[in-house]
């Protein structure tokens, strides 16, 4: 049985890993916190405790990638802010805690790597955006994101895929309550690029059974109304106050192709009614 390793099971970690057991490949996952390790180990998930830091990888990286084919690097940076120096966010640099496990990755079975980024290493544009698109991030965690994908795809000793995923939500991310009773919200005429955890989990399966790497994916869901139809709606159907918008200053805001994904990949998104 083929043995995948997954690095971060939370949001999108731990029902990948499930999915995952499900399809019969052998699953060893991390988690920061020795309760969730009891969660992991009840389902079949070979667990290990791994906090990422900047100054060194964990003792346990050797044994976590032990006998995997493939990581799936599932952590989020959790940097925020635009126009950041690299320097504010110096003690927690995403960047550095992943160029500390790359060594470890180069000496494993490890052929595969699987780095789950984000559409926001794109930035600001009012265009179509595909793989093709220059990314300029002006997020702190975009950029480092950006910087991680090149560092990763650079490495001749393994196979990368860079899977840029829009917005989450799911069941306990519900996107009626994002904006719900905001005000002065900007950007109304700006689509939305969202995805559901359903979908993310199909994408990631549609990878690893297909052996497609060496690329670069955007995984957003081919649906995007505007900011205000879609906001307005989800809230009135949840009996939650509508956000109000900005209609003062002109809307900014891309919208992301998921063509190349859908082709190379064969793929049907199953939850399009977001």
């Amino acid at each position: 049985m083929t043995q995948i390793s997954i690095l971060g099971c939370g949001w999108l970690g731990f029902p990948l890993a499930k999915a995952l057991l499900k399809d019969r490949f052998l699953v060893k996952g991390s988690t920061t916190s020795v309760e969730k390790m009891t969660i992991l180990e009840s389902i079949g998930i070979q667990s290990f405790v791994l906090a990422l830091e900047t100054n060194a990888a964990p003792d346990a990286m050797s044994d976590f990638l032990d006998g995997s084919q493939t990581l799936i690097i599932a952590i989020p940076p959790k940097l925020r802010g635009k126009n950041k120096d690299y320097s504010d966010a110096a003690n927690n640099s995403f960047v550095k805690k992943i160029e500390n496990i790359l060594p470890f990755i180069q000496k494993s079975t490890v052929e595969n790597v699987l780095f789950i980024s984000s559409t926001a290493v794109y930035g600001e544009a009012n265009t179509v955006v595909d793989e093709k698109t220059i990314a300029v991030p002006v997020t702190e965690s975009g950029k480092q994101l950006l910087e991680i994908e090149n560092l990763l795809l650079a490495n001749t000793d393994f196979k990368t895929t860079i899977l840029r995923f829009g917005g989450l939500i799911g069941e306990d991310r519900n996107p009626a309550r994002f904006l719900a009773g905001k005000e002065n919200v900007p950007n109304p005429e700006a689509p939305i690029n969202l995805i559901h955890l359903e979908d993310c989990i199909g994408v990631i399966q549609k990878i690893i059974v297909a052996n497609c790497w060496n690329t670069t994916l955007n995984a957003v869901t081919p649906f995007h109304p505007n900011r205000k139809e879609y906001y307005t709606q989800k809230t009135i159907v949840e009996n939650l106050v509508p956000p109000t918008f900005n209609h003062e200053i002109l809307s900014i805001g891309k919208t992301i192709s998921s063509d190349y994904l859908i082709e190379k990949l064969n793929y049907t998104f199953t939850k399009t009614d977001l």
